[in-house]
């Protein structure tokens, strides 16, 4: 009988401006995971280089072909995969459908629902047609021929615009005079060919985690965020002196249980699987849906980390619930 212990890979880092981020995750997972019962290696991705790290910090290439590595040891086939790669490719589907291919099972959700919920506008459309309240919005391309004076015949100000795919909230901007639409359209543009112009909804900001645990669905506690910039932006989610979570949110009671069947109900509609976000707004109206995050941050600094606590469990429980999922059938 084979005893060994099955070999997961944690892939970091990625081709986007979340790069950084992501590595600092695919550093948290490997600090927390168990290695009582599997071996772990970092992978990072970046560009072409793809290399797995040792602990003394050398670097062997990663043979595309079959994602094995030749180390010190002899070759390693890796068993499954933790996903830790926030934007392209590891959000967005592209790693997922790479898998897919060479036959390996990984941590997120697959290609299909990772690249739906990573196109913001894909997205919006799918959760209207479940019967889920969101901003209104305008979808733009590069090729597109709407003027900034036309996207506000559509849109009341003030509005954000942000990269339709992209996370983190790089390339966002708020827009609160129509003579800032055009420079905030053309920094998104430099992040993504399209873009997403969405009229902003006055309200406080929250946020729900959901992760499966074989036929159970573990619904961490809603956070609220309350960010002391002007909104939630990428400088706000990595330092803490820019932003209050309150864990526990600080809510009415019947929103807790709005969120929590609501993100429920779209985790099972969109055949999430892993650790996954889902962010809203509140106010008078009700609850309006913001976007899913398919490989939520796993930094210090992060969200999900803080629900986990609050719930009273731990990240390596965590990590252990979600690598044990790669192997149930």
């Amino acid at each position: 009988m084979n005893n060994r212990k099955k070999n997961i890979a944690i892939v970091m880092g990625g081709f986007s401006g979340e790069y950084d981020i992501s590595v600092q995750s695919g550093q948290v997972v490997n600090k927390y995971l168990d290695r009582k019962t599997y071996d772990f290696y970092p992978v990072v991705i970046g560009g072409k280089e793809w290399f797995c790290t040792d602990d003394s910090g050398s670097r062997f290439e990663i043979d595309k072909n079959d994602f094995s590595v030749v180390m010190p040891s002899g070759k390693v086939y890796f068993d499954g995969v933790f996903i830790a790669i926030h934007g392209t490719p590891g959000e967005d589907g592209k790693l997922q459908g790479y898998f897919d291919l060479v036959g390996i099972p990984y941590t997120s959700c697959d290609h299909a629902t990772s690249s739906l919920t990573f196109n913001k506008y894909f997205c919006k459309n799918f959760v209207t047609g479940l019967g889920v309240p969101n901003a209104q919005s305008v979808f733009l391309t590069k090729r597109s021929k709407l003027s900034p004076a036309k996207i506000l015949e559509e849109l009341s100000l003030p509005v954000f615009v942000k990269p339709n795919n992209g996370g983190s909230s790089v390339g966002m901007s708020k827009v609160n005079r129509a003579g800032e639409l055009e420079a905030a359209l053309k920094k998104a543009f430099k992040e993504d060919e399209q873009v997403l112009v969405e009229e902003f909804v006055k309200g406080r900001e929250i946020t729900c985690g959901i992760v499966r645990k074989e036929d159970e669905l573990i619904i961490l506690p809603v956070t609220e965020i309350i960010s002391k910039k002007e909104f939630f932006d990428f400088e706000s989610k990595y330092d803490s002196d820019l932003v209050e979570e309150v864990v526990p949110a600080q809510i009415p009671d019947e929103i807790t249980k709005q969120c929590k069947e609501t993100s429920a109900f779209l985790y099972e509609k969109l055949n999430c699987n892993g650790v996954v976000r889902f962010d809203y707004i509140f106010n008078e109206s009700g609850l309006n849906f913001l976007e899913v995050n398919t490989v939520p941050g796993m930094t210090e600094e992060s969200i999900i980390p803080k629900m986990v606590k609050a719930y009273g469990m731990s990240l390596e429980e965590l990590f252990l619930i979600i690598t044990k999922e790669l192997f149930i059938k």
